[in-house]
């Protein structure tokens, strides 16, 4: 009985150990962005829903803000700046890939570009 208490105990231990480990990995970042509207924010998510390691993706359209939480061990925040060029949308200092941004619905474009 009493071993089969301790060896519950190294496994509870041990997946505690483990658990806090996995949130280390986890980073939260900011960035700033050319979304406008909810069919910005839809594509956004979509494309960084599908990334390994994002877990959380936020928007604030009236700051042009892209709140990212990701596991750093899965991905990068690199990798998810150009994830959300490749879908039209800069990134930072990672400009729109110029292919994806002519795809983009009117309404997500920068208004000088609705004419």
């Amino acid at each position: 009985m009493k071993i089969k208490i301790f060896a519950v105990m190294i496994v509870l231990i041990a997946a505690t150990a483990f658990n806090l480990h996995a949130e280390d990995a986890l980073k939260k970042a900011t960035i700033k962005s050319s979304v406008w509207c909810e069919t910005c924010e839809k594509a956004i998510h979509k494309g960084l829903d599908n990334i390994d390691g994002v877990k959380d993706v936020s928007i604030n359209l009236e700051k042009k803000e892209i709140y990212v939480t990701f596991d750093e061990s899965k991905t990068s925040l690199e990798f998810i700046r150009k994830t959300i060029s490749n879908i039209g949308y800069d990134a930072d200092d990672v400009k729109a890939n110029p292919r994806s941004y002519r795809r983009l619905p009117k309404c997500c474009k920068n208004p000088e570009d609705r004419k």
